[in-house]
């Protein structure tokens, strides 16, 4: 009886820190998700990350970011991204299990390597999480995701994405992009000027919306036709369903 006891009390010392960390790290998570419904991202881990490595290559960290609410963002800007990264964003549930599948197809060719990542999933990673892929990482971003999808609204998803993604280098949001690479507001983008934003986000520090490759202005091309065959988005609709 004694033994038993003691195995018991051997289990407990084992069990008991890490069942306390789990609860730490999910009432923390779920706190923060919270809190960031509601006040403006001011930095997030890639922006961080970026600022550190510029100190170490002896260079002058740039972090150029305004925040602005979605009211002050073109509703172009907004067709553009969903027509670019995302066709279904009103609909998912932050999962698109068809672009996954075909993600997966597309890299086993050995080809370049492609994302199924919806719009929501690259919030959560942008806000919360590192850029670097590992299996790690792709857990915790699919937990981030389901609690954005349950706590914010899918405008609040896209008012945050579009003002704390990487637009160029050392540029973040939307508004900053607007006003480097077109000397205006986000308010103010053409159809083109928005789509030209949206298909540089995969590899902003490549590519540059303010002076196009060839490449870029062919698929800019694309989403715009895109973008107006996809019926608009419409967040007051979606919240009234």
């Amino acid at each position: 009886m004694k033994i038993a006891n003691n195995k018991s009390s051997r289990k407990g010392r084992i069990w008991r820190p890490i069942r306390n960390l789990v609860l730490i790290f999910f009432l923390g998570s779920v706190s923060w998700v919270l809190i960031v419904g509601f006040v403006p991202v001011w930095f997030t881990p890639l922006m961080i990350i970026r600022t550190v490595e510029a100190v170490f290559d002896g260079e002058t960290p740039r972090n150029s970011k305004k925040w602005v609410p979605i009211e002050e963002i073109s509703p172009n800007m907004v067709q553009a991204v969903v027509a670019s990264e995302d066709n279904l964003f009103l609909e998912h549930n932050g999962f698109s299990f068809g672009d996954i599948q075909k993600a997966i197809k597309h890299n086993k060719k050995g080809k370049r390597i492609r994302g199924g990542s919806t719009i929501s999933q690259q919030t959560a990673k942008n806000v919360f999480l590192w850029p670097k892929r590992s299996y790690v990482r792709k857990g915790l971003e699919a937990y981030f995701t389901v609690l954005i999808e349950l706590f914010w609204s899918k405008e609040r998803i896209m008012e945050v994405y579009l003002n704390v993604i990487e637009t160029g280098d050392g540029i973040y949001g939307v508004e900053a992009a607007a006003n480097e690479y077109f000397d205006k507001s986000a308010a103010k983008l053409t159809k083109s000027q928005s789509a030209l934003i949206a298909v540089c986000l995969p590899n902003p520090r490549k590519f540059n919306a303010g002076n196009p490759s060839s490449y870029i202005v062919k698929r800019k091309n694309k989403i715009v036709s895109l973008m107006g065959k996809l019926e608009k988005v419409d967040f007051d609709k979606k919240q009234d369903k």
